[in-house]
């Protein structure tokens, strides 16, 4: 028997919007935006959270931005899992069980 594999949900109490290729991440707390709180993700940051739906898997957000930056997947692994615990650290995602 294997390790449980964990996919990846964005949060439910934030407001996303993609501006001129940058992705803007608001925390709502009361109803109310929190702009102090709010993220800015461009670039790698701003591929792997377009693809944070739900289902997918970090090896499936890695591979994904292997093949999209064309860099090493396993460069693309190491990046992916850092990257989602910060996400998850700061609030904005969480894992489940598949």
């Amino acid at each position: 028997m294997g390790m449980p594999v964990e996919v990846f949900a964005i949060d439910e109490n934030l407001v996303t919007r993609d501006i001129g290729g940058e992705i803007i991440v608001v925390p709502v707390r009361g109803r109310v935006g929190d702009l102090d709180g709010a993220y800015v993700l461009n670039g790698a940051g701003g591929a792997i959270w377009r693809r944070i739906d739900g289902r997918a898997t970090a090896g499936d957000l890695a591979a994904a931005l292997a093949e999209e930056y064309e860099v090493p997947r396993a460069d693309a692994e190491r990046d992916v899992r850092e990257f989602l615990a910060e996400l998850a650290g700061a609030g904005l995602v969480r894992a489940k069980e598949a």
